[in-house]
């Protein structure tokens, strides 16, 4: 046997005879895999398998600042919740029933579905310590939050839609505004609120999350996941772009064609008496569409920086707006403001023959 052949079998002797640690070791040390400039995606997905919730700090920390605000929000939830429902019970015991009485009804439940929302999560972390909120949560508060704001903003597209006709062809306006119309523009306005949604949220549910977990705000909504997630957020991004550019801008511009021809009928007007009508119809709508629209538009378009406008867009189309929509629509309007007194007075009336009733029986039960 030649010497080479000699010297090869003694390495492969050699090297059976080595430990298998030892190889591995060895191995290690001459083959290098070069590890990623960025975030490792099993790092990436064992992050998202163990981040479990998030940080709500968008309001102050301080004990005394979180009572005061704790009754200030608690008292707004519950006049927005007895003024919604005050108005869906007089609106249903108006006659005659018209269009705008049902979109006005709709657009009350919608307020408080709005208020339920935010709200309560806000007030649980005002009187918790950990300011806390699962993923799972978060999500769905931002699903229904995006719900509800684009069903609202198609509701006033409607509405907007409804005043015009009222305004601008009263004669034909039952004609133009019939029950299946109606009905099929409530509809529709949810279906359309409910796929945005629907869409941005399953988007949502791809995200990786990773090492940030604060948000500064009291509430969920989608754009303030995007700069959460450590993974590529761009398409998420762009798809709630359209959706707010094809959602808000189509009805926001279907709002102003019904609005200027509104303001254009009313300046035709010669009668101060008619011209003073035909403004407190619509006054009320458009202060509506303006505190919603110009608000949460501009939120939603907005890059999430946690600056102090971003708070201030939330709190005011999330809990001032529902709060303030039934005064707008009470005072402004004169049909709800005749209902809402008829109802009372149906209510006194009630009360009276209750209280009539019980002291009557209460005067036989003596006698006898």
């Amino acid at each position: 046997m030649s010497s080479g052949w000699k010297h090869r079998l003694f390495q492969l002797q050699s090297h059976s005879q080595e430990d298998p640690l030892a190889t591995l070791h060895r191995q290690d040390s001459i083959v290098k895999i070069p590890e990623p400039r960025g975030l490792s995606p099993f790092l990436a997905l064992r992050n998202h398998s163990t981040m479990t919730e998030f940080l709500l700090l968008g309001l102050p920390a301080h004990q005394s600042s979180q009572a005061l605000l704790l009754v200030l929000f608690l008292v707004i939830y519950l006049l927005t919740l007895s003024g919604n429902l005050l108005m869906i019970l007089v609106i249903r015991a108006s006659s005659p029933y018209t269009p705008m009485y049902f979109f006005l009804s709709h657009h009350s439940f919608l307020d408080l579905c709005y208020s339920s929302v935010t709200v309560p999560k806000m007030l649980e972390n005002l009187l918790s310590e950990k300011k806390t909120i699962s993923i799972e949560d978060c999500v769905t508060q931002a699903f229904f939050v995006f719900d509800s704001g684009g069903t609202e903003i198609c509701l006033l597209a409607v509405m907007a839609y409804d005043c015009y006709t009222a305004i601008c062809h009263p004669l034909r306006y039952g004609q133009m505004i019939s029950n299946e119309l109606r009905v099929g523009l409530v509809w529709g306005s949810w279906g359309l609120a409910f796929l945005d949604a629907l869409i941005n949220t399953l988007l949502a549910w791809n995200l990786d999350f990773c090492e940030a977990r604060v948000i500064s705000n009291f509430l969920c909504e989608t754009p303030s996941l995007f700069p959460l997630s450590c993974s590529n957020s761009s398409n998420n991004f762009a798809v709630l772009l359209c959706c707010v550019f094809l959602h808000a801008f189509r009805t926001f511009l279907l709002t102003f064609y019904s609005s200027a021809c509104i303001v254009s009928i009313i300046l035709s007007i010669r009668s101060t008496s008619g011209r003073s009508k035909a403004f407190s119809t619509c006054s009320s709508h458009l202060t509506a569409v303006a505190l919603l629209n110009g608000s949460g538009t501009l939120h939603y378009l907005m890059p999430t920086s946690g600056s102090p406008w971003e708070l201030v867009f939330s709190v005011q189309y999330s809990v001032v707006t529902p709060l303030v929509n039934p005064l707008v629509y009470s005072l402004k309007n004169k049909e709800v403001k005749a209902g809402l007194k008829n109802m009372l007075q149906k209510s006194l009336h009630l009360f009276q023959s209750l209280q009539s009733s019980l002291l009557g029986s209460t005067g036989q039960v003596e006698d006898g």
